[in-house]
């Protein structure tokens, strides 16, 4: 801590540096700086917008201007500050000032790069304010303990704090140096994957199902590299964690198995393609359309406005019903249709035609038709068969037909027929009534009448 102390600078070297002549022809060439930075940036600025507007350029070159357009000012202000510092080394002028005035520029354009990439990569929320929050307060931390010295007093204090395991030694400086390179590496593959996203989205040769498949690939891989390459620009031996990573990734594979399989699950599909984003599916009691893959799970938008988020793994492990498999959205519609013994069934086949080529949800090709499907109990049974060119609208499409057809079939006068049952009751004659004042029938009846009282009065 004494060190820490001793290397601030004392109040009259303070006063002597700020009344010399060559700290204040620095300070001049900083304000300079940042007159011309401001000019020119506008200008390049101005000459960026209409380039950088959606539509023009494609979203990789888009997303890379306007990166460049945010750190354009800190950019143009730290070049001049390199050629000041540069020319003045030729000829022997101090540049105590311009050299930590560099770093603070430096910072400032990594902020706003960072910021950017954090903006593009996660959505809006506290969480990525308190992450772009961390990082800015991170960075200026280090650029400041670095002007004032400090920073390798720091690091060599915490790599006094350090714990031994076989012959790995993990120190706070290690952890704290991993921890820095890994967030700096995940920004960078965040952004190259965003590009690379966008790149493969926009290709009109790929597949829509392979588009995702490379997206999230490549994601993946790039991930993966940033955490490795943190671990050994940290100095990790990766080495001797060897035997550690296999027991823990026993351990994560069971604990993990489901998450595990559905993100192999995700890759299957997605390289597969026997689903896509826009296929109309049936899973279950489920039926939408795909809105969107993701690692784990896919969202299914259904009728009723729900988005339904369903494992990878049961898309692989169930029965689906894909609606719009290989691109081919047509759905056979039948509807059944009874029409009375006393109708004509070809008319009213001729009528069930006319309806169903009048509904535009119909295709003409191929085109409708009607037959006659049996002869039932109540009357004589006809089906519709009309396709329909988009699997959403099969439901409507199969009620404003049945409503059409009740509508018709009313003005033409046909019959629905419908099951009826016929109960006749009959009743013994009244008590002292001579068997002789009725007819044969009536005493036949009687009889009969009599036979099923006796025979339900055990039953009571």
């Amino acid at each position: 801590m004494q060190e820490l102390l001793d290397a601030l600078p004392s109040a009259e070297w303070l006063g002597a540096y700020l009344s010399a002549p060559q700290t204040w022809w620095q300070i001049g060439v900083f304000v300079t700086g940042i007159l011309l930075a401001r000019m020119l940036g506008r200008r390049l600025q101005s000459r960026l917008q209409p380039v950088i507007r959606p539509g023009v350029t494609n979203e990789v070159t888009r997303t890379a201007m306007r990166t460049g357009a945010l750190v354009l000012v800190p950019a143009i202000l730290w070049l001049w500050l390199l050629g000041a510092n540069a020319a003045a080394r030729r000829l022997g002028i101090p540049t105590e000032l311009l050299r930590p005035t560099m770093l603070l520029v430096g910072a400032l354009a990594l902020i706003r790069m960072s910021v950017f990439v954090l903006r593009h990569s996660f959505s809006p929320g506290s969480r990525l304010k308190a992450w772009e929050g961390a990082l800015t307060v991170t960075i200026w931390i280090l650029v400041a303990l670095h002007i004032l010295g400090w920073l390798p007093y720091i690091a060599q204090a915490l790599d006094e704090y350090a714990l031994a395991v076989g012959e790995v030694r993990i120190s706070l400086y290690t952890i704290a140096s991993f921890a820095l390179l890994v967030a700096l590496l995940l920004l960078a593959a965040l952004w190259i994957s965003n590009a690379i996203h966008w790149r493969v989205m926009r290709s009109q040769v790929l597949d829509e199902s392979l588009k995702i498949a490379l997206s999230k690939l490549s994601k993946f891989t790039l991930l993966t590299l940033a955490v490795l390459s943190a671990m050994i620009a940290a100095g990790i031996d990766l080495t001797a964690f060897a035997v550690f990573g296999g027991a823990l990734g026993v351990g994560l594979g069971l604990g993990l198995q489901r998450v595990v399989s559905n993100f192999v699950s995700g890759v299957i599909l997605a390289f597969e393609g026997s689903i896509k984003p826009g296929d109309v599916i049936s899973i279950g009691q489920i039926f939408g359309a795909v809105q969107a893959l993701h690692a784990r799970h896919i969202v299914v938008h259904t009728r009723d406005g729900l988005d339904i988020l369903v494992p990878n793994e049961n898309l692989l492990t169930s029965e689906i019903t894909n609606w719009s498999y290989e691109g081919d959205r047509r759905i056979r519609v039948k509807l059944a249709v009874q029409i009375a013994y006393d109708d004509d069934p070809e008319r009213a086949i001729a009528l069930l035609q006319r309806i169903a080529r009048e509904l535009p949800e119909v295709l003409a090709d191929p085109g409708p038709e009607a037959v006659i499907a049996g002869f039932g109990d109540n009357g004589v049974a006809l089906e519709l068969h009309a396709w329909v060119g988009d699997p959403e609208r099969v439901m409507g499409a199969r009620a404003e037909l049945y409503r059409r057809i009740f509508k018709e079939f009313k003005a033409a006068r046909f019959t629905f027929p419908f099951p009826q049952r016929e109960v006749r009751l009959t009743q013994p004659p009244a008590r002292g009534a001579s068997r002789s004042a009725g007819t044969p029938d009536n005493r036949a009846g009687s009889a009969r009448g009599r036979k099923r009282a006796r025979g339900a009065a055990p039953r009571a």
